[in-house]
């Protein structure tokens, strides 16, 4: 077991989870980006540099991002690291990396690119996730290898958890698994898509969009599980597939390495009281009415994927 953790602290220092996060996902600039859009740039920039004095409230993702850079030890090479990655102009980056400082961020990167598209700069940083509002942000990064998602605003309703982890939730099929069964169901409906995954129990998935991003995670969670089987990075599966879909996420799991701490298998169960009672830090989910309506009560993002939003796919019993 020492000598996994110790080769998993190699991987990470070498290759840290590396995550890029907008500055509009990581503090509450909704006004700021409001005036953007009904009085245009200059607008906003007069308003950012009035303003470059006063610290930003947090946005959706600062908790989860928090959280997981403090999982580094000081003084060596980090495990995590978070570059921002931001439209503004570099005279604008002040007031970000002023904010960064005040809350204690261990945030000392990034690119600022006056309005330009930030998707090339996904590929140059070697970003594992990339958080943002910007839909054509995020579908770029996808577009670079990384694992992307749109978040929505700050919860209104958060849970507040006291225990020094961090609590990340996924979806399963189009998300950290392939599509494939949800095309079967989509296809030929429920009947097809339960016989083929009672057929195909024992043969793992397909990686989907986040697949690497959790093997990744999987590392970082070995190397902080303690000796009662408890790690601070806390994995949870949370969908809508039950009895008998079920066994093939176990199975898929086991295969890849990448075991979780929970699994919600909730069939047509709403999933916002399971998020809600697991205290996700943040939900990955690619069907926009889940993620609706845990980002009641939870950070979500929208994993862009196949799916109309008028046609959710719950492949449940």
């Amino acid at each position: 077991m020492a000598r996994q953790l110790d080769e998993g602290a190699r991987i990470l220092r070498d290759a840290p989870l590396r995550i890029g996060i907008s500055t509009r996902a990581l503090f509450d600039l909704e006004e700021e980006h409001q005036v953007f859009v009904r009085d245009g740039v200059r607008a906003y920039a007069d308003l950012q540099l009035k303003r470059e004095g006063l610290m930003v409230n947090k946005g959706t993702g600062f908790e989860v991002i928090e959280r997981l850079l403090r999982l580094n030890v000081p003084g060596e090479k980090p495990f995590v690291e978070v570059i921002l990655l931001s439209r503004n102009s570099p005279d604008l980056s002040l007031r970000a990396f002023n904010s960064i400082q005040h809350y204690g961020l261990g945030i000392r990167t990034g690119s600022f690119t006056s309005g330009r598209p930030i998707g090339p700069y996904v590929a140059g940083w070697e970003i594992d996730l990339f958080l943002s509002n910007e839909d054509a942000d995020v579908r770029a990064a996808v577009a670079a290898g990384a694992a992307a998602a749109k978040l929505g605003p700050p919860p209104a309703n958060p849970v507040e958890i006291a225990e020094d982890e961090v609590r990340i939730a996924f979806d399963g099929d189009a998300v950290v698994f392939s599509d494939e069964s949800d095309e079967i169901y989509k296809a030929k409906g429920l009947a097809a898509f339960l016989a083929h995954e009672q057929d195909n129990a024992r043969n793992p998935m397909s990686g989907g969009p986040f697949g690497n991003f959790l093997k990744k995670l999987s590392i970082l969670r070995a190397i902080y599980m303690d000796d009662r089987g408890f790690s601070k990075v806390r994995i949870a599966i949370v969908t809508a597939r039950n009895a008998p879909a079920h066994e093939r996420v176990v199975h898929t799991l086991r295969a890849w390495g990448t075991p979780a701490d929970e699994a919600h298998f909730v069939g047509t169960f709403e999933k916002a009281p399971i998020l809600k009672a697991c205290g996700a830090h943040i939900f990955f989910d690619d069907q926009e009415k889940h993620v609706l309506g845990a980002s009641i009560v939870v950070p979500a993002g929208h994993v862009p994927g196949p799916h109309a939003a008028e046609q959710p796919v719950i492949p449940a019993a």
